[in-house]
Formats: C-alpha cells, structure tokens, sequence
C-alpha cells in the first residue's frame, strides 16, 4: 500500500534523526498519513512534526526540516523531496514510476489486492439480524443484514477471523403471541373474529404455518427439525412448529440475500441450561443487586446507566436485557475479547444495560464491550409515495419483497450506500433504472463497459499484456492514466478504513467514485488506437481498474458483471 509506504519513509527518517541525536523524543506518536484536500498539496502528507515540536522544544517547521531532509526522494518512491507546507505539514509527491509499480502488484495479487492484514488473525465475532422468529425478514433486518455481512467481509479481507452469529429471541411474549395465533388459524379463527388474539400476528403467513401444522410436515431450519403433531389444542407443540418454520422462511429469505452465519443461538437454550439463572444469581452474590415492590433491581446506574433497571419482574419473569447479559457472558467465555453487534437503533436503550450488567459480573470484560453499530429505519418509496405494507406480511416491507423487484446486487447496495446512522429512503424505481443515476448500475456498468472493450480489442487484432515491458508502462505517463492509477491503487487503504471505523458505506463511496474516474478517463482518452504501445498500456490499466472494480464489489458482496 502506497501510505504504508510513505510512513514507512518517516518512520525511518525519525529512526535515522534520532540515532544521529537531532532528536530527543524517545518514542515519537504514531506516524499517520493523510491525503490533502488540494491534490496540487501532494499525494500524500503528514503533520507528525507539529505533534513532536513541543516535546522536541522547536518550532513544527525545524522538525520537519530535518525529516526532510533525512527522507530525501525515498529511494525513487518520490518525484522530488517533500514539501514543507504552513506550520509543518510535510507533502509528499509519489513518482509516476512508483505509481505505475501499483498495476503490477495488483496483476500480481490478482483476486487478493485490497485485502490487508491488520487484523493479524485475532478473532472477532459480529453478531447480526437476530430477529424473532416470528415472521418474514423485514427492511429493517435486510438493512442489518446486508450491514452486519459487509462488516464480516471487510475485517475478514483485513486479517481478522471473523465469526458471524445470529441470535434467536424465541422466548417470552411475542412467541407466546406467534403460538397464539397459529392455533387461532388452525381453529378456523381469522383477524375479523373477535376471538382473535388481542396481541396476534395477522399477515398472510400464519395461515401458511397453520396448515403445514395441520398437515403434519416437518420443517429443517438450520440445527433443528421439527415434525408438527397436527393436534391444534398442543400449544407447545404449535409453538415449536412454528418457530422452527419461520426460521426456515427467514433461513430462504438470508440465503438469497447471499448472507450466511457460522453459529445460531437461542435464547431459549440460555434458559433451558440455566444461564440467566445463574447470572441474576451471580449479580446478587456480587451486591449488585436489590429487592423492591415485589421485584429484583440491578444497581446499572452504578455503572453509567442513567437508573437502576428492573431484572425479575414481581410475576417471576424476567425483563429482556437479562438473557443479554447472560448471552454476551457466554460471549465473553468463549474467548471473543472483540464482539460487534450490530443492531437497529430501536436497540439503543439496551446498550448502557447491557453493559452494566456485564461489569455487575465483575467478570474482567472491558466497559465499553462490546461494541455496537446501530442502524437507522429504512422508508420504501415508489412512484414518489411511501411503501408500507405487504401482502405477507400484512403490515410491513419484507427483505423478499426488494429481492424479488429490484435484485439481490441493488438490494445490498442500497442499504449499505448510507452511513448506519442515518435514516435511508429505499426508492424503487431509482434502484430499477438502467441509468448512472442508480449508483450500483452505475458502478457494475463500468465493469461491464471495460469487459466490452477488451472484446472489441479483440476483434481488433489487440491482447492485454501480462507482464508488459518497460516500454509498454512507460507509456502511461498523461494526467488522466496517473489519475486513475491513484484511485485504483487507494482500494486497500479504503478498506483498512472501513474496518477501522465499522463503516462500510465508505466502500460503495470509493466504487462509485472510481466508477467516475474510469467513465470520464474513456470518455476524454482514446484507449484503442493505432498506436500499439500506448494501445497496449491503456488495456493493461484497464484490465486492473476492472480488477480493484471486481475486488470491491465481491468485498460487499455484490456481482461485477461482464455484460449488462
């Protein structure tokens, strides 16, 4: 990577000034590489003089004198030596030959250019979707699926051992709530009916359910198969039914989605192996905990929450947060010291409480584990309204419904192309158009224009070099090719920063902006010509502009076509 690069030339140049004892700093901070807003400021910059001048007891400018003059042209890696700019900053200008080495690292690394290894293979586990079980996936869990898996696929390309958990809440009210209304429609008991249950589900699916439940099938749904008994007075047995067979729905709705999990855990094994038990008692053991009006207190507010939260309610049942805090110490047991879950923001009154019930524990876990990503609510539009309800479903969007009508590729693209925390409007008939206002038709045409143009080079008699000659890259020298080798060779560096700050949205910014940069580059140059060296050259950089097109769409997990 080029920034690793050109720290690793002030790094050497700290190192160097130091043994020659024109610096006194021990340990210098961390060398961080920036990129000027002005490109004419350079390629690259550095501020790392104005952070040691106070400890070095000289003006920013003097440090960076120094550096400079110890960096020199970096063996080659510089045009000239670097600049220095205002108070200290320090500029950095790369060479053309050093820009054009980018291309063959990248024929080299092929498939793997991108991915890093910060991560060093230390585990980490995201926890994502987590939906109950009681009905089809809505946009909501499609928004945090397509999140939560484009955060897997970026720590994994940047070394971490990533393991992608979805956690069942199959207990309590609202399954409760689920049985209830699979029986009621075994019954013959439709939503009109005031013997409906006052808290029931009512979209197109309990019917579906119910009459598998009384046809006796049997339902696989990730490590669990259950034969339903047919019997619409067992309740449990309706229960365990239609559980199992929602999961499968949602199961087919993520397998289309291409979103995979490594492990699934239910809340109800928590309970059945008597964790939450133990828990509540280990937090009253600790002194953390205290009766009141007939019910079992956790002191959170000693622990950053804004109030104590009720753990055991005076009917002997216990609030939501307390098998979370029993889940996320299995967690912690397992051996993942990082854990992200990723969530909506409905979500967000859980965090504080989780959190302190885990220090409660006096457990050893850090107080700002885990980390979150908590997303914003998704509106539908078609035709300039508002989508609000499914047939399904019956009130609400599902994730099957934007599959089906715009696509798995748009789909995903949609919902990560807004950072999480903001609110995202999903409209349709943007995500249909076969224009460069729709950002993923845009970014997948530009792959699938440069595959069109190696056919063309094709009928013309014109290969793409492997491994061309010095003569071949040394054509590449205008504006525009130096211009679009820098945004192709940033895709690393965008990736290492969208694992640094969980922010995946950044990824399909740099796609749609390199998207630009090939569109204007073909446009305004002429890449089949009858000049064969620089015809040549211009294939060769395409072919790795479709490439780092190619890596970036597979990291979020989205097709590059060859044709559209």
């Amino acid at each position: 990577m080029m920034r690793h690069r050109v720290a690793g030339l002030v790094t050497a140049a700290l190192q160097a000034s130091r043994a020659a004892g024109m610096l006194a700093s021990p340990s210098p901070p961390a060398v961080v590489i920036g990129v000027p807003a002005n490109p004419d400021h350079g390629d690259f910059s550095c501020n790392i003089a104005m952070q040691m001048a106070k400890a070095e007891r000289k003006a920013p400018r003097q440090v960076a004198e120094m550096l400079v003059e110890t960096i020199g042209t970096g063996d080659g890696l510089l045009a000239r030596p670097p600049e220095i700019a205002g108070p200290g900053f320090i500029n950095f200008f790369i060479s053309a030959e050093a820009w054009r080495d980018v291309l063959k690292e990248i024929e080299l690394q092929a498939e793997s250019f991108g991915h890093t290894m910060p991560g060093a293979g230390r585990k980490v586990q995201v926890e994502f979707v987590s939906a109950n079980p009681t009905g089809p996936l809505h946009i909501g869990h499609g928004r945090g699926a397509a999140i939560g898996d484009t955060l897997c696929r970026v720590l994994a390309a940047t070394g971490w051992d990533v393991t992608r958990e979805f956690y069942y809440n199959d207990a309590g009210q609202q399954i409760s709530n689920l049985a209830l209304s699979v029986q009621a429609r075994c019954l013959g008991i439709d939503p009109d009916d005031p013997r409906w249950p006052r808290d029931g589900y009512q979209g197109d699916y309990i019917r579906d359910v119910a009459r598998a439940y009384l046809n006796r099938e049997s339902v696989d749904a990730s490590d669990k198969h259950v034969t339903a008994s047919g019997d619409p007075q067992d309740l449990e047995a309706i229960r365990a039914f239609a559980v199992a067979w929602l999961r499968r729905e949602q199961d087919l709705d993520l397998k289309a989605f291409d979103v995979s999990f490594d492990v699934f855990t239910l809340e109800s094994d928590l309970y059945r192996d008597g964790r939450v038990d133990q828990v509540v008692q280990r937090l009253q053991n600790n002194g953390h905990a205290y009766e009141q009006d007939g019910a079992l207190w956790l002191r959170t507010s000693t622990f950053g929450d804004d109030k104590d939260r009720v753990m055991r309610k005076s009917d002997g049942s216990y609030t939501y947060f307390v098998p979370d805090v029993a889940y996320h110490l299995q967690k912690w047991e397992r051996g993942f010291t990082r854990v992200i879950n990723e969530q909506g923001a409905d979500h967000h009154s859980t965090v504080n409480r989780v959190r302190a019930g885990l220090q409660a524990l006096d457990a050893g876990i850090p107080a700002v584990w885990p980390d979150y990503v908590l997303h914003q609510m998704v509106t539908v539009m078609r035709g300039g309204e508002e989508v609000k309800i499914s047939k399904r479903a019956g009130s609400y969007v599902t994730l099957r419904d934007l599959i089906d009508e715009v696509g798995r590729d748009a789909t995903r693209f949609f919902f990560i192309m807004r950072k999480h925390d903001s609110q995202l409007v999903f409209d349709i008939d943007l995500a249909k158009q076969q224009s460069p206002d729709n950002p993923v038709y845009y970014v997948q045409y530009a792959h699938a224009r440069i595959c069109s143009i190696f056919e063309q080079a094709a009928e013309r008699g014109f290969t793409v070099p492997e491994k061309p000659g010095p003569a071949v890259i040394a054509m590449l020298g205008t504006p525009d090719d130096l211009a679009l080798i820098r945004m192709i060779a940033a895709l690393p560096d965008m990736v290492e920063e969208s694992a640094l700050h969980l922010e995946p949205h950044r990824l399909t910014y740099y796609l749609t902006e390199l998207a630009g940069s090939f569109h204007g580059y073909y446009n305004k140059n002429r890449v089949l010509s009858e000049d064969r060296l620089q015809t040549e050259a211009r294939l060769y950089l395409l072919k790795r502009t479709a490439q780092t097109l190619k890596n970036a769409l597979n990291i979020l997990g989205i097709s590059a076509p060859e044709r559209m």
